[in-house]
């Protein structure tokens, strides 16, 4: 088996940064910490920069099958190793749709041979395939997803008996887009009062609302208490939706929640410049909401980051906001953009390990991934704390050729 050897790094792992030496032997660490003198293949002088874990990225959306137009599984999981991600957990609105076991078990094999990194999916719920999600082996899947929200795809699970089954017969763990869509759907239409057809890109947020998502994000809460269902919330962008949810360690929740690095990244003012480029959903919200979810990460409120990366061709982003599709290209520039708020004393270092590897690795029961540990998968990426990046669209991996 080829070794590895990683020389002089300052080891970012489970709350400390170390100075020290990693020995990796085919896929697995061998010895961590201190001075390592070994036969190595090759050696490597991280010179004092960082050596972490890689991000494990809870979701993402790379398109395959039947969108690879605009992304596909080798593009996109080339994308992710770039951006330091080195597993992710992708989606099922895809052409067809993942909400059969069968369909689940073609998404592993498309997937086997092409990734560049690490994967697994998730089954979604329908409003008609309760049976499916009875029968899912928990080790099949990263968790069941559901849409209580308008979604791509025709996913959205608005039954109120068939989202009570679910989460009363959930196998494993329950992930949820939290919106309402008769909120959205009414202030859809005020805006096209207001506006006519040429609705502004800044008008999002006031049209997928607080209001919508606490709507929305409250009943699954309450769906999961009245079950004990293992609940995940995605995507969180309100500083009014926090509190449904507890501080404290992830080891101590069945719910949990998630926020998105774009959601710390931008605010509704950036609407202005950037228009529909960064039309996603749940929407980007105001600039209150993106500095409470940062102080949200930091007392343990959040859990999780991840980044919802969702490309699309600039020509399905550009034009009127009502023909814009909905979603960002992030896993490139997710890890650079999330050392802004370390930089700027938003982000604790440890604590971005912790949220982006450590409790994702914890929560969905990933094994031997997540940390630096003997014997663990040697998923590491190294980075340089003063380097600028600069984004080279001319140059990035994913197949859509842009970023936000």
């Amino acid at each position: 088996m080829n070794r590895l050897l990683f020389k002089n790094a300052r080891i970012v792992n489970e709350g400390q940064v170390v100075e020290g030496d990693v020995l990796v032997v085919g896929e697995r660490i061998e010895r961590t910490g201190g001075t390592i003198e070994a036969d190595a293949d090759r050696t490597i002088d991280v010179n004092g920069r960082y050596l972490m874990p890689g991000m494990i990225d809870d979701q993402v959306h790379f398109r395959e099958p039947g969108l690879t137009h605009k992304g596909d599984v080798a593009t996109e999981s080339a994308a992710a190793v770039a951006g330091g991600i080195t597993s992710f957990m992708e989606m099922p609105n895809t052409d067809p749709r993942t909400v059969t076991l069968e369909a689940l078990e073609e998404k592993h094999a498309m997937a086997a041979g092409r990734s560049a990194a690490n994967y697994s999916f998730y089954l979604g719920a329908t409003n008609t395939n309760l049976e499916q999600v009875q029968r899912l082996d928990p080790n099949t899947a990263a968790g069941i997803k559901i849409f209580m929200g308008a979604s791509t795809g025709n996913m959205l699970v608005d039954n109120a008996a068939t989202l009570d089954a679910i989460f009363r017969d959930a196998p494993t763990i329950v992930t949820t887009h939290c919106e309402d869509t008769p909120t959205i759907v009414a202030e859809t239409a005020r805006a096209h009062e207001r506006f006519g057809k040429d609705i502004p890109p800044g008008e999002h947020p006031v049209i997928r609302s607080e209001e919508a998502c606490y709507r929305s994000s409250s009943m699954a809460v309450e769906l999961a208490k009245r079950h004990g269902t293992r609940l995940h919330v995605l995507h969180l962008t309100t500083e009014k939706e926090l509190e449904l949810f507890a501080a404290g360690p992830i080891e101590s929740k069945t719910i949990t929640v998630e926020v998105c690095a774009h959601h710390l990244y931008f605010s509704a003012k950036d609407y202005a410049t950037r228009g529909n480029r960064i039309k996603c959903n749940p929407a980007i919200k105001y600039e209150s909401d993106r500095l409470a979810l940062l102080k949200a990460l930091e007392d343990d409120r959040i859990d999780v980051i991840a980044t919802d990366h969702a490309p699309h061709l600039p020509a399905e982003k550009d034009g009127l906001y009502d023909q814009a599709a909905a979603g960002l290209p992030l896993v490139e520039q997710v890890i650079p953009s999330l050392f802004r708020h370390v930089h700027d004393g938003h982000l604790s270092l440890t604590n971005l390990v912790h949220k982006t590897s450590h409790a994702v690795a914890k929560r969905f029961e990933v094994v031997d991934r997540g940390f630096i540990r003997e014997g663990f998968y040697a998923d590491l990426i190294i980075v340089d704390p003063d380097a600028r990046p600069v984004v080279d669209e001319t140059k990035v991996f994913a197949k859509c050729g842009w970023s936000p």
